[in-house]
């Protein structure tokens, strides 16, 4: 297999700046100690396509619940490929958690944005059958696979990312 790609974790600034975002309730103090304990993404065994993102947080999703995940994580890409991630196979089977945007593309230009290219992920509990989603810290909620693109023969693109998440359409 090439190898193509390689996971860093943000800074701590970063993190915090996210987590208190997005986990307002989070104490400054629980927030280092998350950061500290952050995982990077690994496969779960030689055949794994997916390398399973590790909740940063214990994760609780009533149905119809969304919620965006600081996952501390960030990644270099060579040129011509990108990171998809979706829900773990087994939280999308039981559970019907989806991902906010169904597949979250990872560009490689995104690892030098002015958010250091940190890696969220917004979740929703799509459950009709009543349940709730329940992730423990450490556990994987996500999975990224790394996968080639081609571009077009007269594909003239010169613009260059400065933004963060969502941002390639800003001026």
């Amino acid at each position: 297999m090439r190898k193509i790609a390689k996971f860093h974790f943000v800074s701590h600034e970063q993190f915090k700046n996210d987590m208190e975002e997005h986990f307002p309730n989070v104490p400054s103090e629980k927030i280092n100690e998350i950061h500290q304990q952050l995982q990077l993404p690994r496969r779960a065994t030689t055949g794994s396509a997916g390398y399973d993102f590790y909740a940063p947080i214990d994760i609780w999703l009533s149905p119809g619940e969304s919620r965006v995940i600081p996952t501390g994580i960030r990644v270099s890409i060579e040129d011509g490929w990108v990171l998809k991630c979706y829900p773990r196979s087994g939280l999308g089977f039981k559970y019907r958690m989806q991902l906010n945007n169904t597949v979250g593309i990872i560009d490689s230009d995104y690892f030098n944005s002015k958010n250091e290219g940190h890696i969220l992920i917004k979740i929703t509990n799509a459950s009709n059958e009543g349940k709730e989603i329940r992730v423990q810290t450490g556990d994987g909620f996500i999975q990224g696979i790394f996968v080639e693109y081609g571009i077009a023969y007269d594909d003239e693109v010169e613009q260059i990312r400065t933004g963060g998440f969502g941002s390639t359409t800003e001026e």
